[in-house]
């Protein structure tokens, strides 16, 4: 049976708005920018928020045709999300756990010791936590600072190396390492680079990826054809990838 959606609504939210396709109730935030482009940007997060970007004059009407338009693919989005959702386990941080780094797992111990330091280490094929006494809490806070700083060498690393390739990149742009909950990275404005800590638990070839696709923002902001021949000349298989990084490693975890 085909799917009809009904008319949206505008909401009581000041620029929300909902409307629903077969059984679903969708809500989008309306974020206006400055841009003299008149293309609608429509963005679904991996934590199933509807994002739509519009120029300042962009009238509600045509921010909601452009949504009714995609609405088919705004809905598989939001489901695809949903189900990756479903599939992730809060972690403990207890002994027993693994966590990934540079695609591999390793397996977590957790060691308490009231006279040592705490601090984490790599050694034989798994993580060792030391702390002075049993806190998970403490366990992810020392893990997330240990990734904070192996992502920054590890991020300089494979940005110098992709970089042979990205002959648009004339030179090498700053690059910080911030914890965001829905993006793996982005490019902002002034050319610096974010980048997720938890992308360093991702192989190598999806970390490639990531900085590619921002390297590519630095001259085509837009999701347009040009920016898809950059990402294509350095990395045809790009769409391979993308699907690895998101079916295996979560933003969430």
């Amino acid at each position: 049976m085909k799917i009809q959606h009904q008319p949206i609504e505008i909401t009581h939210n000041k620029n929300t708005y909902q409307f629903r396709y077969g059984d679903e109730l969708i809500v989008f935030e309306r974020i206006n920018r400055n841009s003299a482009t008149r293309r609608i940007l429509i963005k679904v997060h991996a934590d199933c928020r509807v994002i739509v970007q519009a120029a300042n004059d962009a009238s509600d009407d045509d921010v909601l045709q452009a949504v009714k338009k995609r609405s088919r693919w705004i809905y598989k989005k939001l489901n695809a999300f949903k189900e990756q959702l479903r599939h992730v386990i809060p972690r403990q941080y207890v002994s027993g756990e693994s966590h990934f780094y540079l695609g591999r797992r390793y397996m977590l111990k957790v060691m308490v010791d009231p006279n040592s330091k705490p601090q984490v280490k790599l050694l034989r094929g798994r993580f060792e936590v030391t702390l002075r006494k049993s806190d998970p809490i403490k366990v992810k806070e020392l893990l997330n600072s240990w990734y904070r700083v192996r992502a920054k060498a590890v991020f300089q690393r494979q940005l110098m190396a992709i970089m042979d390739k990205t002959l648009w990149v004339k030179e090498v742009p700053p690059i910080r390492v911030f914890a965001m909950e829905t993006q793996w990275g982005s490019c902002s404005p002034n050319g610096r680079l974010t980048l997720n800590p938890k992308l360093v638990k991702a192989n190598r070839e999806c970390i490639d990826y990531v900085i590619l696709h921002e390297l590519c923002h630095l001259v085509e902001h837009n999701h347009s054809e040009r920016f898809y021949k950059l990402i294509n000349q350095v990395m045809p298989d790009w769409q391979k990838v993308k699907l690895h990084l998101d079916q295996k490693y979560s933003i969430f975890s």
